[in-house]
């Protein structure tokens, strides 16, 4: 891994007391799962919740005029001016948990904040460990993130990274840290606990580690690892332009803190770890047919059955198979199928180069088999199809009924076709990176999302 750090954090005033504080009011979710009305529930409960100054545009998929992220950057020095927003005033990191529930399960999740040195993506040929993504980018959120980035000269929320963490040593330290009594010295230890609690219902819990020895050994435990993005691909990418922007126009000191970027680390042996499904909803093909498409002779059909619930059901029982395997759900009929491709490996003749790991991937199938060579070619005139990207059955059904939806949604189109896919595992996840390559966009869901606004990076 690339040297990490400790950093004087810019956080909200009640986390430097000496007492536990609830920060539900202040936090957000991330930029990219909020629309307009979402914004406003967050500001609703204080106008000084973090969305005012993290979601300066809507939607953040493109550039905003310039005088909303000017906006951002004076709403952002007047919460500092006036002690909302403070610094920590010595070099911390944090433990970072969050309390959720999956599948009926009560699940934590325990991650490490601090600085990791900015590089370019790829693998590091002197041992030190590289930063690898696994999924293409959009432009249009790189531009609004460089925009806000260059307006605040912060950096506002977390980049989520994955590190191999094989004989859990990171993980049993993070563990030790949280279950640690509050020390009684401000200069030392590990402080009190500060909670948040999202309306997704994780609760995220955070302390502060200001013993200087603890921070050497989680950094001495970090040493050599690979750090696999998990989410935050365009706000790494943004940070990289950034620092070459400045370098353009002159010399960028070794220590300046555009070198450095916030990360959560969290150990891929954490028990925590969760990846969900990202759906695809397709529409605006003029041509379109359920019947003409289950009957391609490049799928392998098998009818099932009723609701979308029941069909995602149908693709998950058979989850241990390899191969792609993912639902087919027609709207105006209510009918679905199973699908997965007629002959073993159908993505080798056109990717001969990518791995094995990628070519299987359900999201792979997706789009280069069902969308590009079936849904555009012969069902739209080689167009584009219109996307949507649900992460449950409820959004599937809702964006299939017309409903908009913020999370992955978007606006309201007209869908005529769910595709239903498994989560990508997180050995797919590793084994694509490590081979240099990207997953297509929205292949990977890490749930839950990391809260905006419990610890900032200022470059000032």
């Amino acid at each position: 891994m690339p040297a990490i750090s400790a950093f004087d954090a810019l956080v909200y005033a009640p986390m430097l007391a000496r007492t536990p504080s609830d920060l539900s009011t202040l936090v957000a979710p991330p930029y990219d799962v909020l629309d307009a009305a979402g914004k406003q529930r967050l500001i609703a409960r204080s106008d000084r919740n973090i969305v005012a100054v993290d979601l300066p545009h809507i939607p953040a998929k493109e550039l905003g005029p310039p005088a909303c992220y000017a906006t951002a950057a004076a709403t952002l020095a007047s919460w500092r001016n006036d002690g909302t927003l403070a610094r920590a005033g010595r070099r911390v990191m944090f433990v970072y948990r969050q309390s959720f529930t999956f599948n009926g399960r009560a699940i934590d999740r325990t991650g490490l904040a601090c600085l990791v040195d900015l590089r370019p993506f790829g693998p590091a040929n002197d041992g030190t460990g590289g930063i690898l993504p696994h999924e293409e980018t959009f432009s249009g959120p790189k531009e609004d993130r460089a925009a806000l980035l260059r307006a605040t000269k912060t950096q506002l929320s977390p980049i989520f990274g994955l590190h191999p963490d094989a004989q859990g040593t990171t993980a049993r330290l993070l563990r030790e840290a949280f279950e640690s009594p509050v020390s009684s010295d401000d200069s030392s230890g590990v402080g009190p606990a500060h909670t948040a609690r999202s309306d997704d219902g994780t609760i995220h819990t955070i302390r502060v580690i200001r013993d200087a020895e603890l921070q050497a050994r989680l950094s001495a435990s970090l040493k050599g690892e690979d750090v696999f993005i998990a989410d935050g691909h365009h706000r790494y990418t943004t940070s990289l332009n950034h620092l070459r922007d400045l370098e353009s126009h002159g010399n960028v000191p070794a220590d300046h803190p555009a070198r450095r970027v916030m990360f959560v680390l969290v150990s891929m042996s954490d028990p925590g770890l969760v990846i969900g499904p990202t759906h695809r909803v397709l529409g605006g093909m003029s041509a379109y047919s359920f019947d003409a498409l289950l009957a391609n002779p490049d799928l392998k059909i098998t009818a099932a059955p009723g609701d979308l619930a029941r069909l995602e059901h149908a693709v998950l029982a058979g989850s241990a198979n390899a191969g792609p395997r993912v639902g087919l759900y027609d709207f105006a009929t209510g009918r679905g199928a199973v699908c997965e491709p007629a002959n073993a490996d159908p993505l080798a003749a056109k990717f001969p180069r990518k791995p094995r790991a990628w070519r299987d991937l359900d999201v792979a199938f997706c789009q280069y088999v069902l969308v590009e060579s079936i849904c555009q070619a012969r069902f739209n005139a080689g167009n584009p199809v219109r996307w949507a990207f649900p992460h449950s059955i409820p959004e599937v059904a809702d964006i299939g009924a017309g409903v908009e939806r913020g999370s992955g949604g978007g606006a309201a189109f007209n869908a005529q076709l769910a595709v239903i896919v498994r989560a990508t595992p997180l050995s797919s996840v590793r084994d694509v990176s490590l081979a240099g390559e990207l997953m297509p966009q929205k292949s990977t869901f890490f749930l839950p999302k990391l809260a905006t606004g419990l610890f900032m990076w200022p470059h000032d």
